[in-house]
């Protein structure tokens, strides 16, 4: 049976988490360049036998809830507005090199408050709670100077790339972050092999979400489909082998 929240607890609701159902439910989400809007859900409870949970068995209802939304939903709004940049070293294991790839935002927001480089005015609304999941509605309008970000990075021609990445649900949020990097990497690393012949040193560049992400568990991990557009950095090659 469906639960109504009270206004109150109608202003702070979930993190992004989309079933895996087929063809993903809530899809056909509309145009984004103006306008962001997405379904999302959260677990209740946290994890159990995590810190996590030991901690929410002594908090007030849905305070799990509140703080992965309060970390997760500005960290995704950092790729959506203004994107991520990647360093990524491939693996090379005749020289002994490990893989390596790490994000950071383009324009960080605090993900505490939500607020800190970038406010995002994030508005949640339409909560209820069914099966154990906290759900809702998240609405973003870009302002004009970040509309026209998008555009800009729509009109240069940049290349479209997509990737699938999974992350630990035991983590919480460090598990979201984990997915949406391995989502990156996958998506960096299957492009860049069909456009460099001999393996790189390190890559660096730029992407910006371009759809909304859609995220779900799969196998007791976080999963996340993610599409970008990219705009190439540097290629640093070996020297000598």
């Amino acid at each position: 049976m469906e639960k109504r929240l009270p206004p109150l607890k109608k202003a702070i609701f979930s993190l992004i988490l989309l079933p895996f159902f087929t063809g993903f439910l809530f899809a056909q989400t509309p145009s984004i360049i103006e306008h962001i809007r997405f379904a999302v859900w959260s677990e209740v409870d946290a994890y159990p036998g995590t810190e996590a949970a030991a901690q929410d068995a002594e908090a007030k209802e849905f305070d799990y809830s509140i703080a992965r939304i309060k970390e997760t939903v500005p960290f995704l709004m950092e790729g959506l507005v203004y994107g991520w940049n990647f360093v990524y070293t491939p693996s090379d294991k005749a020289r002994g090199v490990e893989e390596y790839f790490e994000i950071t935002p383009v324009r960080a927001a605090d993900p505490s408050t939500g607020s800190g480089t970038t406010q995002f005015n994030i508005k949640y609304s339409s909560v209820w709670i069914e099966n154990n999941r906290f759900n809702c509605w998240v609405d973003y309008t870009r302002t004009p100077s970040e509309i026209q970000t998008y555009n800009l990075w729509a009109s240069i021609q940049n290349p479209t790339i997509q990737g699938r990445g999974f992350g630990d649900l035991s983590l919480g949020f460090e598990g979201i972050q984990m997915a949406a990097q391995d989502a990156l990497k996958n998506a960096v690393r299957s492009y860049y092999r069909n456009t460099i012949k001999n393996k790189p040193k390190e890559i660096t560049g730029r992407v910006l979400i371009r759809k909304t992400p859609l995220i779900g568990i799969d196998r007791g991990r976080y999963v996340i489909k993610l599409d970008f557009f990219l705009e190439c950095g540097t290629i640093l090659e070996y020297t000598q082998f």
